[in-house]
């Protein structure tokens, strides 16, 4: 049986292009779709194999779209094509699930290799975005062990909070809680990390992998 797709890409060209591509490697093409939207409803609808999936796009972002696919575990496997990713959406989109990642360079042999590669069960990262990503995930973890010996489950809720440009009363509002006990957890988080202040805090935050 071929491999099934549903391929999403905001610009026409491109997505006409892939259509193109895969049909001639023999590939089932059930859907194609120009937002994140449109993406999800396919997916959910023909349950393909594989979603070969751009990043960014309006409606929903790739990485939204990876957000709810999870949430529902649905088995589709996704290949993201993008012209440019950042390590922390590599990171992402890893925690995310993702099966393979693609640079819209790349060589149209590679992405097709990429996605017969990710249906038998096999990652596939560009080398250079997967060894900067590896190397944030390797140390994001040792920072979350080792802060995690540190501060409670409230305390790093809050770090992170603070790292995303939260104020004190916005964090209350989303914590439930109040602006006072946000500025107590805030004074205990600083006297446990050594640190200073926000600035010497979302420092160590980054440091440490944590943003």
């Amino acid at each position: 049986m071929p491999i099934r797709l549903v391929l999403a890409d905001d610009h026409p060209l491109i997505l006409e292009a892939l259509e193109t591509l895969f049909r001639a490697e023999g590939f089932e093409v059930v859907a194609v779709c120009t937002d994140g939207n449109e993406a999800l409803q396919a997916v959910r609808q023909h349950r393909p194999d594989i979603l070969v999936l751009d990043l960014r796009m309006p409606g929903k972002s790739g990485l939204d779209v990876l957000r709810e696919m999870a949430a529902e575990a649905l088995p589709t496997r996704t290949v993201l094509l993008t012209a440019t990713i950042e390590d922390a959406e590599v990171v992402e989109a890893l925690r995310l699930g993702v099966g393979g990642v693609v640079l819209k360079e790349m060589a149209p042999a590679s992405v097709v290799l990429c996605v017969r590669k990710v249906h038998a069960g096999e990652p596939w990262l560009e080398k250079k975005s997967a060894a900067r990503a590896l190397d944030k995930l390797i140390r994001r973890e040792s920072g979350a062990r080792e802060v995690a010996g540190l501060l409670t489950t409230r305390e790093l809720e809050i770090v992170r909070m603070l790292c995303r440009g939260l104020r004190n009363k916005e964090i209350a509002t989303q914590l439930v809680i109040s602006e006072h006990t946000v500025k107590v957890h805030l004074r205990n988080i600083y006297a446990k990390l050594e640190v200073d202040g926000r600035l010497a805090l979302m420092r160590y935050a980054e440091d440490k992998g944590l943003l």
